[in-house]
């Protein structure tokens, strides 16, 4: 439950929507339990159900107000258990979490989740090459964050 949750994270940028949306998945998965395959990962079937139910829900948002986002000065960035999230990781969850949606969900299933390339791709359903650039791309965009800016004369 806890990578659930994490993942849940990940993607709605809030707390009290993380929990949520990992209840919802794990209510889901219940209701669903005979479409579970045996020889799959159960682990991998609840993050495929977690994400059609985030999708599903930026829908909803986006017809209801606007794109849904939630700004990341207003992240709740704590774990379950009420403990604060270290200054470090603070401000590397702050930089994941300005990246584009599907560079930020490529980035957490294969550096977090510890997804390979090729599972992460089929998991996203784009071909391994996409799930390559997005992370070169990532890499790139977190790199430049932390070039020191110099001030041109």
């Amino acid at each position: 439950m806890p990578r659930l949750w994490r993942y849940a994270l990940v993607l709605s940028g809030n707390r009290t929507d993380a929990e949520d949306l990992a209840q919802a998945t794990a209510i889901r998965a219940l209701e669903r339990a005979h479409q579970f395959q045996t020889g799959t990962r159960m682990d991998r079937w609840c993050f495929s159900i977690l994400s059609s139910i985030w999708k599903n829900e930026l829908r909803a948002r986006a017809v209801r107000r606007g794109q849904g986002f939630v700004p990341i000065e207003d992240a709740d960035l704590q774990v379950p258990g009420g403990q604060e999230v270290n200054i470090p990781a603070r401000q590397v969850f702050t930089q994941i979490m300005q990246l584009p949606e599907a560079q930020r969900e490529t980035v957490h299933l294969v550096y977090v989740e510890g997804y390979s390339y090729a599972e992460a791709a089929e998991r996203l359903d784009i071909p391994i090459g996409t799930v390559m650039s997005r992370l070169a791309n990532a890499r790139r965009k977190l790199n430049a964050d932390q070039e020191p800016k110099v001030a041109a004369r």
